[in-house]
């Protein structure tokens, strides 16, 4: 497997009359790696995968899929890619096992063991035709046909939206299988614990623009740790504690957030008062999306005060 990056942007401008969707988004995707793509509605991703598709044009910057051109090179680069969108239209008149094989058969054809295996596993009847199914079913249909292609690269845009959460279990299970087989995946999704479980890597994006990336250890890096701990005696002054947004609940239990430069202060502070429970978690992966988006709010809203 080669070392150049699958999906390379750099710069990338994309702009609808007066309203830029896109304004110099950078986005690296690795060889072998799942992505986690994340950002609210609006933020500019569906336009970043149209364009990485080849359906959109760039209005400015670089992009490189699979070393090619999207936009000059689709039909080739298709062959090579699968796309699962989060709303999965199907032909009304084809079975849900014929609109599989066709899909298949524009990416160079299917492994048939592989596509027996999945249609059982997310107990899919590949029998039906395409105006039986209901939401789930033919998002189950679309990604049957892009696990069981033999596809460089996998485009997820929301592809457990309508999925039962048992589902959505054997979806997670068979991308984990898929990034330990070398798979390369860009996954966008709502659901945050999904791509807090499969992601190597993750970038947020808001208002058009990459405001962080990276492993989530990285990302937790600059965050603050949750605390619970239930101690003998509290101080009289809980802000006298080297902790940020200290508060008792009913039970008595101290909760509170610590900075990650100052724990080794707080575990030392706490120690004097005889902790008989104590949880520590680092940042979750909303955590760290709130995080992120209320820091680039907060420079956005200083930038706007001193322009």
């Amino acid at each position: 497997m080669g070392t150049d990056p699958v999906i390379l942007t750099r710069g990338l401008v994309k702009r609808f009359g007066s309203f830029t969707a896109l304004d110099g988004l950078d986005l690296e995707v690795a060889p072998g790696e799942v992505h986690g793509f994340l950002g609210p509605n609006g933020s500019g991703k569906s336009t970043t995968i149209r364009i990485l598709l080849g359906l959109l044009r760039a209005g400015g910057g670089h992009v490189e899929l699979l070393g090619g051109d999207p936009w000059r090179d689709a039909v080739a680069l298709h062959r090579r890619i699968a796309y699962v969108p989060g709303d999965v239209s199907l032909w009304p008149g084809l079975s849900g096992g014929e609109a599989i094989d066709l899909l298949g058969s524009l990416r160079g054809g299917l492994d048939m063991r592989r596509r027996a295996e999945l249609i059982e596993r997310f107990e899919l009847d590949p029998t039906k035709r395409g105006r039986q199914y209901s939401k789930g079913n033919r998002q189950k249909v679309a990604i049957v046909a892009a696990l069981a292609s033999d596809a460089e690269l996998l485009i997820l845009d929301e592809p457990t939206s309508g999925l039962d959460p048992l589902m959505e279990a054997v979806f997670q299970s068979e991308i984990a299988d898929e990034r330990a087989r070398g798979r390369t995946v860009l996954l966008s999704s709502h659901i945050l614990s999904e791509v807090e479980a499969l992601a190597d890597r993750v970038s947020i994006i808001r208002r058009g623009r990459v405001i962080s990336s990276g492993t989530l250890a990285e990302l937790r890096g600059s965050t603050r740790t949750r605390v619970r701990v239930r101690v003998e005696r509290l101080p009289a002054e809980l802000s006298a504690l080297p902790l940020a947004d200290p508060r008792v609940d009913a039970s008595g239990v101290l909760n509170a957030l610590v900075e990650p430069d100052r724990i080794d202060e707080a575990m030392a502070a706490l120690l004097p008062l005889k902790m008989s429970e104590l949880e520590v978690s680092p940042a979750s992966l909303e955590d760290l999306f709130l995080h992120q988006y209320e820091d680039a709010a907060d420079a956005a809203g200083h930038e706007g005060g001193d322009a």
